[in-house]
């Protein structure tokens, strides 16, 4: 091994819904570090919570309706919030790349594991991770910014277990058509379009299978749904890309999880067909939303556009998907980077910016 080789350790896998998405977005980022520059230590978490080291040659990917995941083999590879302890583990480690999705590592808890050890690593800090999770802190910190945000109500576990009735009603008052979601979830896991109050309740619990807390959101009617990435260069300057359209057909209602992983039934239109002045907006608006959370290294912000021309922020993604197919890389491509330069800047940013108060 060149000694003047970065050592990046990819964490991926996890204890949530999206485990299987995350093995393959890290599979991904794991293939394509460019071997010259960087040795990589893989690390997989097991859907049990095991962390263990993992062939970084490993691929992983969907087959069939089969989903991947990280074996509960190999040596352990837990992290100790003592830094002298993870170097005797696993030795120097010079940044970490959390490729996590969801709960319990994309929602600020690996990262203050990190912030703990003093290892750079790439993207969003505690509290920004933390926001971004959390679609109903996130709406109301965009909103307080100023952001255009759509209509939604928050439905917390106490709330639906001592007054299930209010909370049907305050959903209700958004009008029909509506979309229930776990709060801290993604992948579109959990989520229903509710057509009607008759299928209300059985939409709440079926997002709280996922999550007790529950956001409802207002239908944006006959809305486009758009995507732009935001990153930091590798100048330091904050950018956004290339805005991206997803459009539906199919079966499906919405851009859910089988559309979007295990059928062909979505096109992904990169660069997306919007008037100039259009996208100008929504990459200025991208940018703002970064901004608004703290977010740090990368986001994936989550657009609709309304049948009256309306452009809202629906949400921001602080590990947006990282297969070399998936929209962030997708739209940066379409802007001039390559998926490995995507790399190199993420990298070169998390060196950066180190770790502690910032």
């Amino acid at each position: 091994m060149s000694s003047s080789r970065l050592r990046v350790a990819v964490i991926f896998g996890g204890r949530s819904s999206e485990h299987s998405i995350s093995c393959i977005s890290a599979s991904g980022v794991m293939s394509a570090l460019d071997p010259q520059r960087y040795e990589v230590l893989a690390i997989g978490i097991t859907p049990e919570g095991r962390w263990v080291q993992v062939d970084p040659a490993a691929q992983f990917a969907v087959d069939g309706a089969a989903l991947p995941q990280v074996p509960d083999e190999g040596d352990c590879a837990s992290l100790s919030p003592d830094p002298q302890q993870l170097r005797v583990q696993l030795g120097h480690i010079d940044v970490v790349f959390p490729v996590l999705h969801g709960p319990w590592g994309e929602d600020g808890t690996v990262q203050g594991l990190l912030e703990l050890n003093a290892v750079p690593y790439v993207g969003s800090g505690v509290l920004a991770s933390a926001a971004g999770m959390d679609k109903i802190t996130m709406k109301v910190l965009l909103a307080h910014a100023g952001l255009p945000v759509g209509a939604f109500v928050g439905i917390t576990d106490r709330q639906w277990r001592t007054n299930a009735d209010d909370c049907r009603d305050r959903a209700a008052q958004l009008g029909f058509p509506l979309f229930v979601k776990p709060a801290r979830a993604g992948s579109s896991r959990g989520i229903s379009k509710v057509m009607d109050p008759a299928q209300l309740a059985a939409a709440i619990e079926q997002a709280r299978a996922h999550d007790p807390r529950v956001i409802v959101e207002a239908s944006v009617q006959a809305g486009r749904e758009i995507e732009c990435g935001v990153l930091v260069r590798p100048d330091g300057q904050l950018g956004a890309s290339r805005c991206a359209e997803i459009v539906v057909g199919g079966q499906h209602e919405f851009y859910d999880f089988e559309a979007k992983y295990l059928e062909d039934s979505a096109e992904l239109i990169v660069p997306a067909h919007l008037d100039p002045d259009v996208e100008a907006r929504i990459q200025s608006l991208a940018i703002a939303a970064f901004e608004a959370l703290g977010c740090e290294g990368l986001a994936r912000v989550d657009f609709f556009i309304g049948a009256d021309g309306q452009v809202l922020v629906n949400e921001v993604n602080t590990m947006p998907g990282f297969t070399p197919i998936s929209m962030f890389p997708r739209m940066w491509q379409a802007s001039g980077l390559s998926y490995s330069e995507i790399l190199d800047a993420l990298v070169l940013d998390a060196l950066r910016r180190g770790t502690g108060l910032r």
